[in-house]
Parts: C-alpha cells; structure tokens; sequence
C-alpha cells in the first residue's frame, strides 16, 4: 500500500512540475529568463519592462494576414 502512495505522489509531483513548466511559458518567465542570460543583465524592474516593450513590439509589429 506505501508503495502505491508513493507512486501516486511521484506522478502528481510530476504533473505539477510539467503544469509549472507550461504556466512559466504562458507567462513569458523562461523568455525573460533567456533574455536576462543572452544580456548578462539581472533581474530588475527597468530590465522586465525593458523585456516587456521589446517582446510586445515584435509580437504586435508581425503583419497578421486574416
């Protein structure tokens, strides 16, 4: 029966780790995260909202056909 428990617990560790993952994308968290890394700058209020126009520029600059 422990065994069993801990399996389950294991799985729904690792559903949560995925859903963690995926909310951290949706939210642009790993995107600022690579940026941070790619500009050797550190997190910072000015550095996010830095982050921020630069990424909803590119996004909302790209022609959208329909």
């Amino acid at each position: 029966m422990r065994v069993h428990i801990r399996e389950s617990a294991s799985r729904v560790r690792g559903a949560l780790r995925l859903l963690l993952c995926v909310l951290r994308e949706l939210a642009d968290e790993n995107a600022y995260a690579r940026h941070l890394r790619a500009h050797g700058c550190e997190h910072s209020g000015n550095e996010w909202r830095r982050f921020c126009d630069a990424h909803l520029r590119a996004k909302y600059m790209r022609a959208k056909c329909c």
